[in-house]
C-alpha cells in the first residue's frame, strides 16, 4: 500500500517547513494528486491523519488532495487531456502533467 508512504512523506515534509518556520500549529497542508499517480485520495487523507494524531503540531491539520488532470501532448501537435490515443493522428500521446503528487502550500500558525 504505497498510500500510506505517501501520506507519511507529506505529514514529514509539512512537519519539516513547520519546524523551519517555528510554527506553533499546522493549520492545512494542500496536494495536487495527479489523477494517473494511481493513488487513492481518501486513502492518504485518513492515513495521513491517522500519523499525524499523536502530534501537537498537528491536533486540527487538514488535508486537502485535489485531483490534477492530466495533460499530454502529441508530436502531431496535439495538446490536450486524451492519455491513450491522439484524437488527431491516432498516436500514444505523451504525458506532460497527471502522475505526480505536489504539496502546493502548507498554511502555519507562528507565534509571535
Amino acid at each position: 500500500m504505497h498510500e500510506y508512504a505517501i501520506a507519511y512523506d507529506l505529514y514529514m515534509t509539512s512537519r519539516k517547513t513547520a519546524i523551519e518556520h517555528n510554527a506553533s500549529l499546522v493549520k492545512r497542508v494542500s496536494v495536487e494528486v495527479g489523477k494517473m499517480a494511481m493513488v487513492n485520495p481518501e486513502q492518504v487523507v485518513f492515513l495521513f491523519d491517522t500519523i499525524k494524531e499523536d502530534d501537537p503540531l498537528f491536533k486540527t491539520t487538514l488535508l486537502e488532495c485535489n485531483e490534477m488532470l492530466p495533460q499530454t501532448r502529441c508530436s502531431c501537435g496535439y495538446s490536450g487531456q486524451e492519455i491513450f490515443v491522439c484524437p488527431q493522428c491516432g498516436a500514444l500521446p505523451e504525458m506532460i502533467r497527471g502522475r505526480e503528487i505536489v504539496v502546493t502550500s502548507v498554511e502555519l500558525e507562528v507565534d509571535d
